[in-house]
């Protein structure tokens, strides 16, 4: 299967599913192929036959992006270099969810989540304690009578009761022992890690290291706004303030055709994550691409407040309407 089709076949599924979904981010570089919304679930999606191709400093990037963009990063990906992801489990990439195609229609299609998710050393899942501890005592089970059963020391049992996570091999014998089920689905919208100070204060080094960048951000952040350099998106910062407003997607360049469609990308991005967009050029022959507004670098080194920054993005947006 064409990268292509694969992208259309994601895409096709998380709209039958309920989601409104991007345009593709067909641009480069690139952290996330599509980022989709239902209700309050936002994802941020990059879909990869071989996850083996996706590195750190993109994990980053996209657990960044969600942070500011209240979005789940997920990769949905084919295979490694070695097999194929297995169906109902969960992965993960430098911090990031993974899952196969057939995981993510059970999830979002079918509202069945996994069960397993994949670790150092194999397959585990969340053993839920409470329930082992009263299915044991139900049976008038002593620690070591269950201990001895699964083949495992008795700290351990008394370690799975406390929220410790087990194989898919000791939790299927547990199981099949008590004769119930003691699995907790993963969390796989809360699955992506947090980032440490370090990792965010690297990233955000990298992602301001030309001066034409830190022109912009110096703009946004007199202006009043909390600005946030992006490496690999199809815009250049997000920015946002104090205020309940939506928060700003900014690119910049000189307004060429690859510019336009950066700018149409990023408004495709506004509608899904709910944000507004500006694209900063020398040179502005319209007021908009699509809901991107443009604005002329000398026009907003005027600008000193952050709504009245808002005010001319909502009025050049509306203007292409």
């Amino acid at each position: 299967m064409s990268r292509s089709a694969f992208v259309g076949n994601v895409t096709a599924m998380l709209e039958d599913a309920g989601f409104l979904v991007s345009e593709r981010c067909a641009v480069r570089p690139k952290s996330f192929d599509v980022a989709a919304r239902r209700d309050e679930t936002v994802l941020l999606v990059k879909i990869l036959g071989n996850i083996d191709a996706f590195d750190s400093r993109t994990g980053i990037e996209m657990r960044r992006l969600g942070t500011h963009l209240d979005a789940t990063p997920l990769v949905i990906g084919l295979r490694t270099r070695d097999e194929e992801l297995k169906p109902g489990v969960m992965y993960l990439r430098h911090g990031v969810p993974v899952l196969s195609p057939d995981t993510a229609l059970d999830l979002f299609v079918e509202s069945v989540p996994p069960m397993i998710y994949a670790a150092p050393g194999g397959l585990y899942v969340n053993i839920d304690g409470d329930v082992l501890a009263d299915e044991r005592e139900e049976r008038e089970w002593s620690l070591g009578r269950l201990a001895t059963e699964l083949g495992v020391s008795r700290r351990t049992v008394s370690k799975y009761e406390d929220g410790m996570n087990a194989s898919v091999e000791v939790a299927a014998r547990m199981e099949d022992l008590l004769d119930a089920p003691l699995a907790n689905p993963v969390d796989v919208l809360g699955g992506a890690e947090t980032l440490t100070d370090d990792a965010t204060d690297s990233a955000a080094d990298d992602a301001t290291d030309n001066a034409a960048d830190d022109a912009v951000v110096a703009v946004l952040t007199r202006v009043g706004f909390d600005v946030h350099p992006t490496t690999r998106a199809p815009f250049k910062t997000v920015s946002e303030d104090d205020g309940d407003d939506e928060n700003v997607l900014t690119g910049h360049s000189a307004f060429t055709p690859t510019a336009e469609k950066r700018a149409r990308i990023m408004s495709s991005l506004g509608t899904v994550t709910r944000t507004r967009s500006v694209y900063v050029v020398d040179e502005a022959r319209r007021d908009a691409v699509a809901d991107t507004a443009l604005i002329e670098r000398e026009e907003i080194a005027t600008i000193d407040d952050p709504d009245a920054l808002r005010e001319l993005i909502r009025e050049r947006a509306a203007s292409s309407a």
